[in-house]
């Protein structure tokens, strides 16, 4: 098990003390010189504590618990867990699919191909459905959970990208910083919320989770993950996960970081990402 941190600090600037100055003031403006590039840094770094203190972000790194197989010809583009499996709702037109995955394993246990005229994309639960989005086709789908069976289709405007379930409603991203809220029966829009980070939206939102009543949202061709206020669209956390594949290793075709899931039950958080070959859990270290 390995923990990677990410730690930024301010650059320092060296004292540069000329030569040409007399012997016996050296000592004396070296020792000033050096007291003030002191008192600066802890200056500065005392303004980037208060400024984090006061707009309340988190920073997380990581730390791997496990690592599974994972297809590395799936597109993710959804991803949860539900009752010990994994499902999955992979991309790509003629390659999209919905999956229902053995987490252990990689094994795809059941596996329903996606018309090639649908790009497919987010993927949740909600009772005893699976809900799943396209993304410019304006149509979702839903699943019978035990047997994959399209049962209805639905339609909504704009692009679909991620999709995740909160106090029976329905969250979905398309791109923005725009998430709406639809109603979990008739998928009407309730609300949107605009997400934000110190005032500036956050733009490329992606794959969505529920993690402890927080949406938890990859930000699309990022190593980041964001943490944000259902209520207010406000980010509350960034999880950096850079360097969790090694992207460019030889013969690697994995692409970017997609994919959250959480099991709620035993408290684990699943990472992957599109063409990816394996399945992370992982445990946030702030």
């Amino acid at each position: 098990m390995r923990m990677a941190k990410f730690i930024h600090n301010p650059d320092k600037a060296s004292p540069r003390i000329s030569v040409g100055m007399s012997f016996s003031l050296k000592p004396l403006l070296v020792l000033l010189s050096l007291l003030s590039l002191y008192f600066s840094a802890s200056s500065a770094d005392t303004i980037i504590s208060s400024n984090q203190a006061e707009n309340g972000i988190k920073q997380y790194s990581y730390e791997v618990v496990n690592v599974y197989p994972h297809d590395p010809a799936a597109f993710t583009q959804g991803l949860i867990y539900k009752d010990g499996f994994v499902y999955e709702s992979t991309g790509l037109n003629g390659r999209s699919s919905l999956r229902k995955v053995e987490l252990e394993t990689g094994r795809v246990l059941q596996k329903k191909d996606i018309e090639r005229k649908y790009f497919a994309e987010g993927l949740t639960a909600h009772n005893s459905r699976l809900l799943q989005l396209s993304w410019k086709a304006r149509t979702g789908f839903v699943y019978n959970i035990d047997t994959l069976a399209l049962e209805r289709t639905f339609n909504y405007p704009g692009e679909g990208w991620g999709l995740t379930s909160f106090n029976n409603q329905l969250i979905m991203s398309d791109g923005s910083s725009t998430l709406r809220f639809l109603d979990s029966e008739h998928f009407k829009e309730i609300r949107r919320i605009q997400v934000s980070q110190d005032g500036e939206p956050v733009n490329k939102l992606n794959e969505l989770e529920i993690v402890k009543g927080k949406i938890f949202a990859n930000i699309w061709q990022t190593d980041e993950i964001v943490i944000i206020s259902p209520e207010t669209g406000n980010v509350d956390g960034i999880v950096n996960l850079a360097g969790l594949l090694d992207r460019k290793a030889s013969g690697s075709t994995a692409n970017v970081l997609n994919g959250i899931a959480y099991d709620s039950a035993g408290d684990r958080l699943f990472v992957t990402g599109k063409l990816w070959p394996n399945l992370f859990q992982i445990k946030l270290v702030p």
